[in-house]
């Protein structure tokens, strides 16, 4: 079938997009790691704003890759979505995050989180009161960063007094990647803003916008897939939205005007995998960042007006590197190296 996958070719750095419409792209956990570079650098060659990692238990530390990427590219914004708050003493995940700021001055952007439950208790780091900690870790991160002495000690943080000597130039954005109401209601309090997990459509961003000031940032992710044929895009986006029938799903789900029906499919399904392979192709649109060009362009510019500052497009399918080229079409003007 046609696809809008190109084969890498040079190109000079796009020029960064300096209003609320970013657009970056995910550097996906599995990648192997002799592709971290060249992932990275692609990237940023093919004009994305923003590059993001995560930090999923048993794989790859957030900041090790955050710390990586940034010394091997020049303009690229990179994000960590998420730092789990019980996963470091906070007066050293100052420390570390200070100096990426410091050495690359705004180009971090820093997610915290609660973390999986599952995970968390794995690692014996999941609090009675996990948004308590959430709110203390976030307030006193912030406070850290600025330069200002730690605030009163607390439940779970205590860093009272406690200040950092080395400061950047620009104090990196902390933003929360949580999903209910009561923590994203703890974002608009103490946080820079919300990092919304996929999928995050127009409907849950417009929800979760509720919640914050109206100058928040607000950083979605969504799984994504673009090719001249709408088919082969959808096809190839399916897998990566098995597990949204779950009940950990529930908070992007109830905003939007299918969730009946899509609780009632996942029912009715064996597994997730099931339930992905079978969804209409309607709601596989709603749920991703998917289609042609133009359909994939289209579904990046509704979340943006719905109210995302950046909307990060997690790669489809088993070939990052070839799907990075791809996703570069839902880019507003293509850039050098994409034809």
């Amino acid at each position: 079938m046609p696809s809008t996958e190109a084969a890498p070719a040079p190109g000079r750095t796009a020029p960064a997009r300096t209003d609320a419409g970013r657009i970056g792209v995910m550097l996906p956990r599995d990648l192997p790691v002799n592709d971290l570079h060249p992932y990275a650098r692609r990237a940023e060659e093919l004009g994305f704003d923003e590059l993001w990692v995560v930090e999923d238990l048993g794989w790859r530390g957030g900041i090790a890759q955050a710390a990586t990427l940034l010394a091997v590219t020049e303009r690229i914004t990179v994000g960590i979505g998420i730092l789990p708050a019980g996963a470091r003493n906070v007066c050293f995940a100052a420390m570390e995050l200070a100096t990426l700021a410091q050495l690359h001055p705004g180009r971090l952007t820093v997610g915290i989180g609660h973390g999986m439950p599952g995970w968390m208790r794995d690692a014996g780091a999941w609090p009675a009161s996990p948004l308590t900690l959430l709110k203390e870790y976030t307030t006193a991160l912030r406070t850290l960063l600025r330069g200002e002495p730690g605030p009163a000690n607390g439940r779970y943080v205590q860093c009272e007094g406690v200040r950092l000597t080395e400061l950047p130039e620009v104090v990196p954005p902390v933003i929360l990647g949580v999903r209910g109401p009561k923590s994203q209601a703890a974002a608009g309090e103490v946080a820079d803003g919300l990092l919304l997990a996929e999928p995050a459509a127009p409907a849950y961003i417009e929800a979760s916008r509720r919640h914050l000031r109206p100058d928040a940032t607000v950083v979605t992710y969504d799984v994504a897939a673009v090719d001249a044929d709408e088919a082969t895009a959808l096809d190839r986006v399916r897998a990566g939205l098995s597990a949204i029938g779950e009940p950990d799903w529930a908070a992007h789900i109830d905003p939007l005007p299918f969730a009946a029906e899509l609780r009632a499919h996942r029912a009715a399904c064996a597994d997730g995998a099931e339930f992905a392979r079978s969804l209409p192709a309607e709601q596989v649109r709603a749920l991703a960042v998917v289609g042609t060009p133009d359909q994939a362009r289209a579904a990046v510019a509704a979340r943006h007006a719905a109210g995302a500052t950046t909307v990060v497009l997690t790669p489809a399918g088993p070939d990052a590197l070839g799907s990075l080229e791809s996703l570069a079409h839902a880019l507003p003007t293509e850039p050098p190296g994409v034809s």
